[in-house]
């Protein structure tokens, strides 16, 4: 049984299950998730407490299976958590996660919590994490992304009593706010507390620019995925910060350059496939572009030439080049300078209308001046 995160409230009213599964690369809200959970399980009468973290091959499971099957002399009920921070609980653990799933149908007395980092296809395709969703109930955590980190924001405040101003001060705060913190949703958490310690009910719980700018550190953390993804979006000044974040985090150049240069041959493998008669969706699935990077080649490709790819392929061969330690003409020596050219001259390419954007009219065949 899958269960939305958002749903627990509705779900608790209707009482806990025996089983509940765990797994998503959001710390935070897993533990804000598992916390209810064990609040619950108190009232109820779940009054002890065993935690495994897996860890290792040679992990005993023996141990796992024996506190899940008996009960101390001072408690009715108890919890077990199993905490697997690599994902991989192994053969035999494999087998005891399947041997647990089966068990805790019908067992009133033991609440057993499964804590999972993000899990590939391959994982959730396994017969251990097959058993836990079918026996028990299965929470996803979904990372808030950039888009949705601003409302996310907003909502926490009013949580606490608080709220930004009305208006288009109040939405510069909450995108402010979200630059500062994107990508680590639990510093982000803390520093929504710290406002509230700051300004406890001050002008009605209303914050101010100017408070919250002094306030919130820059506790930002980027990937080159997410950068990827800005890049193609057109989303300039986001593709800068996250550029000087990703070089102040330490991250590779050959990394980053990787990640901009595969989206440019992407880009110029599914335009050759489109203009040899494949329909996008097909050369999309093809050249494996899948998930919010198909929507977004599906934005920006009619509006990019053929031409324009070759350039940004040449660029990025004689960006391969600086940030393995050579040197280009009319190019920075500057490995991070030049990627910041790089990803500018691309940013630009996807920021800027289609032709049907622009309102030229599609030529015969519906290519879109493909």
């Amino acid at each position: 049984m899958n269960l939305a995160p958002a749903q627990l409230s509705e779900h608790l009213k209707r009482g806990l299950k025996s089983l509940y599964t765990l797994h998503g690369d959001e710390p935070l809200l897993v533990q804000e998730f598992a916390d209810a959970l064990r609040a619950a399980a108190r009232e109820q009468g779940y009054t002890e407490r065993t935690v495994h973290t897996v860890s290792g091959a040679h992990f005993d499971w023996s141990e796992v299976l024996a506190s899940g099957g008996s009960l101390s002399l001072f408690a009715d009920k108890q919890m077990v958590e199993i905490r697997i921070p690599s994902g991989k609980p192994g053969k035999d653990g494999s087998a005891a996660l399947q041997q647990l799933a089966e068990r805790a149908q019908g067992d009133d007395s033991t609440l057993t919590i499964v804590m999972l980092p993000r899990l590939d296809s391959m994982s959730t395709k396994g017969a251990w994490f097959a058993a836990l969703d079918s026996y028990g109930v299965t929470v996803k955590f979904e990372p808030i992304d950039r888009r949705n980190l601003p409302q996310w924001i907003a909502q926490r405040l009013q949580q606490q009593g608080q709220r930004v101003a009305a208006g288009e001060e109040g939405q510069r705060t909450l995108q402010f706010f979200a630059d500062r913190v994107e990508g680590n949703l639990l510093a982000a958490h803390q520093e929504i507390q710290k406002l509230g310690l700051l300004y406890p009910a001050q002008n009605e719980g209303v914050l101010s620019f100017d408070q919250v700018e002094n306030a919130v550190l820059n506790v930002a953390r980027y990937d080159v995925f997410k950068l990827s993804e800005a890049v193609l979006g057109g989303h300039a000044l986001r593709v800068q910060r996250m550029l000087d974040g990703l070089q102040a985090e330490g991250e590779a150049e050959v990394l980053v350059h990787w990640a901009l240069s595969e989206d440019i041959r992407n880009l110029k493998r599914v335009k050759d496939a489109i203009n040899a008669g494949r329909p996008m969706p097909m050369a999309l699935r093809e050249n494996r572009v899948w998930g919010a990077k198909e929507k977004l080649f599906e934005r920006v490709l009619p509006g990019i030439s053929e031409t324009t790819l070759v350039n940004l392929l040449q660029a990025a061969h004689k960006v391969d080049g600086i940030v393995k330690g050579l040197k280009q003409p009319d190019w920075p020596a500057d490995g991070w300078q030049a990627l910041h050219r790089l990803a500018g001259m691309l940013c630009a390419q996807c920021a800027a209308p289609s032709p049907t954007a622009r309102g030229a009219r599609p030529p015969a065949g519906g290519t879109r001046g493909l």
